[in-house]
């Protein structure tokens, strides 16, 4: 990112409300919120709650009917709506790139608009396209028919972060991908942040990718009422009322997985052989490691197959032949669940880790992760003992000042 890259924008929703003609209640009633600049704050509530009318009411794609909206510190209530939207970014399900335009072309639509250079608004999309993790001599001239679905996801974000907003908008964005690209596009999504520090405002009706994504949760009811507004740590250990409880739904513990990130284990390192190797060498390697398999990558460095000992004898040499292709790869911003779910689907129980162009970097295996998960139900036992322990000191505190009354009004003449 340039050096003059814009930060994020605290966001202020007071009294915001939206009633739609012939309707007897408010799809928005009367909320309240403050979000920081900087943090990634989700939406999360029941199908037709108003989360979506809440979000898009920040950049006034539905205009409130009272309250007011204020981006870093400047109220746009009544501003002109579409220099607002230049202002914020939005990408949603579909991405909702145009079709006739390329990729390059949807990227830099905003720039366009809002006049920058022809050099700086080039130098831009290949500035997102390297960021979102696209090679910009790959994917700048095709057409969004020409991508996969993870593809033209990563294109619209690129294309809502591409004039630099204080703020990025997205609407259930990962929606429409299968699990496995979701995961990816998730991970790319915190990626980013740690890079860019915008503020994000999600909406999903997934409390896992809530978890997994939020700084802050707001868990909403009908009409966009706030249940709870809370770290994901917060509500998942101490949910405000039954409400929320439903949203967390069974598995709290396992669901704590999800606030843990792989680059926070021990990310091992593996014997790698490449597909450019000579074959002696590929044998030489494979009849010294201790593992009794290696890992072959691609010409760009990614995880392609694993290889073990009887694979090359087996195909008489050929490595187009040998070996089991790579399934499943987690990055390091990946959490534990994702890891977990891919070794527990690998007979070996480990995973490839990768990098943001999906180069790798290391492996983590069973042992590992549920080390990890044993050290996160001792923390959560100290947890309880500890506020267990409180919870008796502050009973009998309350009795001793309780009996200290008792004593006090006895003595007392009056």
């Amino acid at each position: 990112m340039s050096d003059t890259a814009v930060g994020g924008a605290a966001i202020e929703l007071e009294n915001l409300t939206k009633r739609y003609p012939g309707s007897p209640y408010p799809a928005v009633d009367n909320v309240s919120l403050e979000i920081k600049a900087g943090e990634i704050v989700i939406f999360v509530g029941p199908s037709g709650g108003g989360k979506t009318t809440l979000l898009k009411m920040i950049n006034r794609l539905i205009e409130p009917t009272s309250g007011r909206i204020r981006i870093g510190g400047e109220d746009v209530t009544d501003m002109d709506p579409v220099k607002l939207r230049r202002k914020v970014g939005y990408a949603i399900q579909s991405s909702g790139l145009f079709p006739h335009m390329t990729v390059a072309q949807n990227i830099a639509l905003v720039p366009k608009m809002v006049g920058w250079p022809k050099t700086k608004i080039k130098d831009r999309v290949e500035e997102m396209l390297d960021l979102v993790g696209l090679d910009p001599g790959e994917f700048r001239g095709r057409y969004p028919r020409q991508l996969s679905g993870g593809q033209q996801q990563r294109v619209g974000v690129a294309r809502a972060l591409a004039a630099d907003p204080p703020v990025l908008l997205m609407d259930e964005p990962f929606g429409a991908v299968d699990p496995i690209t979701r995961d990816h596009l998730q991970d790319e999504l915190i990626r980013l942040q740690h890079e860019l520090h915008k503020t994000i405002v999600f909406v999903t009706h997934d409390f896992d990718e809530a978890i997994k994504l939020g700084d802050r949760i707001a868990v909403l009811r009908d009409r966009s009422h706030i249940a709870q507004f809370d770290t994901p740590e917060a509500i998942l250990t101490n949910p405000a009322d039954d409400f929320v409880s439903g949203f967390v739904g069974a598995g709290a513990a396992l669901k704590r997985l999800n606030l843990t990130r792989v680059r926070d284990v021990e990310i091992a390192e593996f014997p790698t052989v490449t597909v450019d190797d000579p074959l002696q060498d590929i044998f030489n390697k494979l009849r010294d490691a201790q593992t009794n398999e290696l890992l072959l990558l691609d010409k760009r460095g990614r995880p392609y197959k694993w290889l073990r000992r009887g694979d090359l004898m087996r195909a008489k040499g050929s490595l187009a032949r040998a070996g089991t292709l790579v399934h499943d790869t987690v990055t390091r911003d990946a959490t534990l669940r994702d890891a977990l779910e891919a070794v527990l689907t690998d007979n070996a129980g480990r995973v490839a880790v990768t990098g943001r162009r999906g180069e790798y970097t290391g492996v983590v295996d069973m042992a590992t992760l549920m080390n990890s998960v044993q050290e996160m139900l001792e923390a959560d036992r100290l947890d309880a003992s500890e506020h267990q322990h409180q919870l008796e000191e502050q009973r009998a505190r309350q009795t001793q000042l309780a009996q200290e009354g008792v004593t006090g009004a006895q003595e007392d003449p009056a």
